[in-house]
């Protein structure tokens, strides 16, 4: 992935804190009403992703199923058992990979930065197939027992890997003062991993390999109440703790000499921001797969639609809008009416790539980006 110079952010300047008369009030209109229409977007994609699947359910039963009552026995399996899990992990990994990308972004000044940046994504990738391609050969009920109960084995694995790797650039963050050199380490890093998951993919057999890549393409499909019961409390952590860095972030803005006259101790927030962004990208990649462009696009629509860079609506305006867009990628990838499913990633990349034209273009207009 090629990156602009890590001095160049591409978006709004946050507003002035005194600013006031009726260019603020206007402002704050603008704001309370993106923030009612991202709420209204969220509960309606979350319920159309609750209906729609294989089975239709009508959305007059998903609602009142939701609400306690019963309705249909088949369709109250399907609202709870099945879909209900699958869309509040889609909002969680979706909040969660906006929120770091926009992490990414504000600390590295950097409008293609992601949560992937660090390697996080490629060590998940390196737990996960240790344990899809690495395992023995001759262990004949291993696939059987991927599923289920055996499926947390696997996010357990993407943990792991991706803490591994969290815990070497959270290291260099505590030992090395520029920004940009972290930046390198967590690329080469997460070459040097990748490289190592493909030599796992070139020994492994096919149905294992079509385990791993399954996992690789992303899905919440496979997310379990009993998955939700580790994934809502880690990713809920990471996003508080992504809410108590805002004022830090907001100093950020303006590089951190800047920052570091405003009183900000900048190794400790960097380390903090790092780890946060970690930790949200890890846990959710661990779960539903290496979810592509939501880190890099949801930000900067969350920019534009806000018209700001003020962290304090960024962030949970991002937590909204990255919910909504990765049900949204989930509804498409359901393909309502066909007999198959779309990988995640697939979807993702559709919505994502057309955005990140969109960035780089606007950046080399505002001459970010070098000719």
């Amino acid at each position: 992935m090629t990156l602009t110079k890590p001095d160049a952010i591409t978006s709004p300047p946050a507003k002035p804190a005194g600013a006031s008369g009726p260019g603020r009030r206007t402002h704050a209109t603008r704001i309370a009403a993106v923030f009612l229409i991202l709420g209204v977007v969220l509960v309606i994609v979350f319920v159309l992703g609750i209906a729609v699947g294989s089975v239709n359910v009508p959305i007059a039963d998903v609602v009142r199923v939701l609400a306690g009552g019963e309705r249909h026995g088949v369709y109250t399996t399907i609202v709870r058992d099945l879909r209900l899990p699958r869309s509040i992990a889609g909002v969680l990994v979706g909040a969660s990979l906006g929120v770091a990308g926009l992490q990414m972004q504000t600390l590295f000044r950097n409008p293609l930065a992601d949560p992937f940046v660090l390697g996080v994504s490629s060590g998940a990738s390196l737990g996960v197939a240790l344990v899809v391609l690495g395992a023995a050969q001759s262990n004949a009920t291993f696939l059987a027992g991927l599923s289920g109960v055996g499926q947390i084995g696997i996010a357990g694995a993407g943990v792991l890997g991706a803490g591994l790797v969290m815990g070497a650039v959270l290291f260099a963050a505590r030992r090395v003062r520029s920004t940009v050199t972290i930046l390198v380490i967590g690329l080469m890093v997460s070459y040097a991993v990748s490289s190592f998951v493909a030599v796992l993919i070139a020994s492994a057999d096919g149905p294992r390999i079509q385990q791993f890549l399954a996992w690789e393409a992303g899905s919440f499909r496979s997310v379990t109440w009993d998955q939700l019961h580790v994934l809502v409390p880690v990713l809920l952590l990471g996003l508080v703790l992504a809410m108590l860095t805002i004022k830090q972030l907001n100093a950020l803005l303006l590089g951190e000499r800047y920052a570091a006259t405003m009183g900000v101790e900048v190794r400790r927030t960097r380390f903090i921001t790092i780890g946060t962004s970690a930790l949200l990208a890890g846990v959710a990649t661990a779960f539903c797969g290496p979810i592509g462009f939501l880190g890099i696009a949801v930000p900067h629509l969350a920019r534009a639609a806000l018209g700001t860079s003020d962290h304090r609506v960024l962030v949970p305006a991002t937590v909204l809008l990255g919910g909504s867009i990765a049900l949204a990628a989930d509804i498409i990838a359901q393909l309502p009416g066909a007999d198959f499913v779309l990988p995640l990633n697939a979807v993702t990349a559709l919505i994502g790539a057309p955005i990140v034209i969109w960035v780089v273009l606007r950046a080399r207009a505002a001459g970010a980006l070098g000719s």
